[in-house]
């Protein structure tokens, strides 16, 4: 297992993607901005044709999971993209878990209870057991209490506090609380030993 592994790892470069499309990426695209990235990870509420658009020019993956305002996947999923949702995704020998979606405050599918999600969780125990744990989480939202606003709309989850205490992955990576939000963001945090990481429009980290 690479992560796990200091004497075969080899450093992972990373850019994670979430609620904001990038002008940089978008609006003053050059393909040489994509240049030693090694996996394009997107936290939810981009447009799809965003995605479809560095995908195209991207030769690494672009593993998704859906935003709450992400219901035009269902019939316009980004193109050259891999969704992960309730899956554990294998790149390199880092395990990806997928989660996406919301606290549910009105209609739509990529909104859930929090006993909802806790079943989702729970529905992939075979993954878990068989992957041997995970490395990095990818949702959408927070996790309850940590980085998650005040407001319902971007309460966290109970059942990522679970993942994060009963898998211990590495890193958590989020989005859904935008940086005008708050006026002290967190972009990356310390919970344990896990690295907790808001996503919000683009941020680069090396694994």
């Amino acid at each position: 297992m690479i992560m796990n592994d200091p004497e075969t790892r080899k450093v992972m470069k990373i850019l994670i993607l979430a609620d904001v499309e990038s002008k940089y990426l978008w609006d003053y695209f050059d393909k040489e901005k994509l240049e030693g990235i090694d996996l394009i990870l997107s936290a939810g509420d981009l447009k799809p044709q965003y995605l479809s658009f560095l995908a195209s020019f991207s030769k690494v993956p672009i593993l998704y999971i859906r935003g709450n305002h992400d219901d035009c996947y269902e019939n316009t999923p980004p193109d050259g993209c891999i969704c992960i949702e309730d899956k554990i995704y294998v790149y390199k020998g880092v395990r990806i878990m997928g989660l996406g979606g919301s606290v549910r405050y009105k209609k739509g599918i990529n909104q859930y209870t929090q006993m909802q999600m806790k079943h989702r969780v729970s529905r992939m125990w075979f993954q878990l057991k068989k992957n041997r744990g995970i490395d990095i989480l990818l949702t959408h939202s927070p996790a309850s209490g940590i980085n998650d606003g005040e407001d319902h709309v971007h309460k966290g989850f109970e059942a990522f506090n679970y993942i994060l205490d009963t898998y211990k992955p590495e890193y958590f990576i989020h989005g859904h609380v935008h940086k005008t939000y708050q006026s002290e963001f967190a972009r990356e945090i310390k919970y344990n030993n896990t690295t907790i990481i808001n996503g919000y429009e683009r941020y680069t980290v090396e694994i």
